[in-house]
């Protein structure tokens, strides 16, 4: 089966640091681009980094120079660091392979709560 995972979620108080996790089974990150999006109630999907197999990695204004996406093909895991976490980052964070950063949608996981308390 093809599936995505994540982990690494739970409550903070602003101005912590939070790493997620996401490991692929059924295929290799190699194939793909791999974005991590959230979503808060209420509000519009947002992604919020983007990584691809040559290493070029994306942010959206929002949360550059806090989040930092990496990745580890031993493992067949990509990881979100988030730093100086904000109470307004507070969502569901997905993992997500894509076609390419702006392509198409193609596998996504469950999800993880992230919870970021003022």
């Amino acid at each position: 089966d093809v599936q995505l995972v994540e982990s690494g979620g739970g409550l903070v108080q602003a101005g912590g640091s939070l790493r997620l996790s996401c490991a692929a089974s059924g295929f290799t990150f190699d194939d793909f681009a791999i974005v991590w999006f959230r979503q808060a109630p209420g509000k519009e999907r947002e992604g919020v980094s983007c990584t691809t197999s040559d290493g070029t990695t994306s942010y959206p204004a929002s949360v550059k120079g806090r989040f930092t996406i990496s990745s580890d093909n031993a493992k067949n895991t990509v990881y979100l660091q988030m730093n100086s976490l904000k109470p307004e980052d507070t969502a569901v964070y997905y993992c997500s392979a894509w076609t390419r950063c702006d392509g198409d949608l193609e596998v996504w996981g469950q999800g993880t709560l992230v919870t970021v308390s003022s």
